[in-house]
C-alpha cells in the first residue's frame, strides 16, 4: 500500500490542496457574493475556525455584516459563521465533504454549500439531511440565508 504524504498546506489546514479550477471558482463565488450582499454579509476566504474545539478552514465563510476593526484581529474565529462553502478538490471524496457538512451543522452553521467542480453544480444543505442541487445554468437559492446567485458567471 502506498503511503500518502501530505504537504504543509494540507497539514496546516487539514484539507486537500486546491486546484486551478478550485481557486477560480472560489474567487468568483466570493466576488459574486460580496458585490450582491455586501450590505448584509461579510464574506471571508480561508478563515480559520475553532468551533467548540473543532478546527476547520472552509473555502468561504459567510458572516453577518460587521464593520472591520483593524486594531483588533482574530486568528481563529470561535463564533460559527451563518454559512460555509466547501469546494471539492481533485483528491477529495464527496463522502468526506458530506461528512464535513454534518459537522458544520453540529457546530452551529446554518447553511452549507458543497461545490462539485466536475459536475458544475452546487449542493445547498439547509439541514444535514435536506439539500437541493443547482446546475451551472441555474440560479442558486439559499432560503436559510436569503441568497439568490446566478451560477453562470461562477462556472464560466
Amino acid at each position: 500500500m502506498r503511503e500518502v504524504v501530505l504537504n504543509d498546506y494540507e497539514v496546516e489546514r487539514n484539507k486537500p490542496m486546491p486546484s486551478l479550477n478550485h481557486a477560480l471558482v472560489q474567487s468568483r463565488l466570493i466576488v459574486a457574493l460580496s458585490v450582491r450582499y455586501a450590505d448584509r454579509y461579510n464574506i471571508a476566504s480561508e478563515l480559520s475556525l475553532d468551533l467548540f474545539d473543532w478546527p476547520s478552514v472552509p473555502d468561504v465563510s459567510i458572516f453577518p455584516f460587521a464593520p472591520l476593526n483593524l486594531r483588533e484581529d482574530v486568528v481563529a474565529v470561535t463564533e460559527p459563521p451563518l454559512g460555509v462553502v466547501e469546494i471539492i478538490s481533485p483528491t477529495q471524496s464527496l463522502n468526506s465533504l458530506v461528512e464535513k457538512a454534518g459537522l458544520y451543522f453540529a457546530h452551529g452553521v446554518r447553511s452549507v454549500w458543497l461545490v462539485l467542480l466536475p459536475l458544475g453544480s452546487v449542493v445547498v444543505f439547509s439541514a444535514p439531511e435536506r439539500h437541493q442541487t443547482f446546475e451551472a445554468r441555474e440560479t442558486l437559492v439559499d432560503d436559510v440565508l436569503d441568497i439568490r446567485l446566478e451560477l453562470g458567471a461562477v462556472f464560466s
